[in-house]
């Protein structure tokens, strides 16, 4: 095939999954809020455009279905989402929990109301929305399309990268926890890269991002009350992360790079990818000549 054609069209179709995203979070999150009157719900915005974007431009591109960029749910999808929901919540618990044992933080009662069991609830499951909505977003079409067109690395080390700009608007952010998220951004992308499906990167981020709020502690600049506690340092921001929370401490760098080691140990089991392993070509051989008699 012609090279620029590839390029163009690669260009074109990641263009249109963009560009139809930010119009579906422009129509959902005004609706949801109007619905609502709940900022919060602008979560829930991210998947369904998360959902209606990969869903429209594999429609428009491929004629395949969502699923199959990696969210058919079978044993093995059951294996690599609990594999990353160990890793995601391990890897905050390394973070928070020896600083408590030793003196570096304590828990105290959050100030104001405690949180109901049904607010918990409904935490919960906007952290699931969140997760799930994000890694559709940046590991669904448009990543999986430049991976087969551009390889895996040129691709996960960008959108890596803009994952964490574009957590730069979060309240209390900080280059430095922009530097950190960026490292999860690029975990995320390895942790498609090793499973060839969504699961395993939705669990890693689901079970770092469900685990912070139990501590109390913010998630990248939101504070979340979920136990009614909340977690004071006795350190400065270099190892606290300060109000943006521990994706921008010291502490999370080290277990970035621990958790990197994990992925690649860990018994991933890997699956079928449509979009980044195409079929092999068929190779037709041509008849031997009859033997002589």
């Amino acid at each position: 095939m012609n090279p620029r054609k590839d390029w163009l069209r690669l260009v074109l179709h990641v263009g249109v999954y963009v560009i139809l995203y930010l119009v579906a979070v422009w129509v959902f999150g005004p609706l949801l809020v109007w619905i609502s009157d709940s900022l919060a719900l602008l979560t829930l915005a991210g998947l369904g455009a998360a959902v209606f974007t990969n869903w429209l431009t594999l429609r428009i591109y491929e004629n395949r279905r969502t699923v199959e960029l990696g969210l058919r749910w079978n044993r093995a999808s059951a294996d690599n989402f609990g594999w990353g929901i160990l890793g995601g919540a391990g890897a905050a618990c390394i973070v928070l929990g020896p600083p408590l044992l030793i003196g570096l933080s304590r828990l105290i009662p959050s100030q104001g109301d405690h949180p109901s069991a049904g607010a918990s609830i409904f935490v919960g499951m906007l952290l699931v929305g969140g997760s799930i909505g994000e890694e559709l977003f940046f590991r669904g079409y448009g990543f999986q399309l430049m991976v087969a067109s551009l390889g895996p690395w040129t691709t996960v080390i960008p959108v890596g990268v803009i994952f964490a700009l574009l957590h730069g608007d979060n309240p209390n952010a900080t280059w430095f926890g922009i530097a950190n998220t960026a490292g999860f951004g690029i975990l995320f992308g390895y942790a498609f890269l090793r499973s060839r499906d969504l699961w395993l990167p939705i669990g890693l981020h689901l079970g770092w991002n469900f685990t912070l709020p139990l501590f109390g502690v913010n998630v990248s600049g939101f504070r979340m009350k979920v136990t009614g506690y909340e977690m004071v340092w006795n350190v400065g921001k270099l190892f606290s992360g300060g109000d943006y929370g521990p994706e921008a401490s010291v502490l999370t760098t080290g277990v970035i790079l621990l958790l990197a080691m994990y992925l690649w140990k860990v018994p991933i089991r890997r699956q079928p990818s449509p979009l980044t392993d195409p079929p092999a070509e068929i190779i037709e051989c041509e008849p031997a000549p009859p033997l002589r008699s």
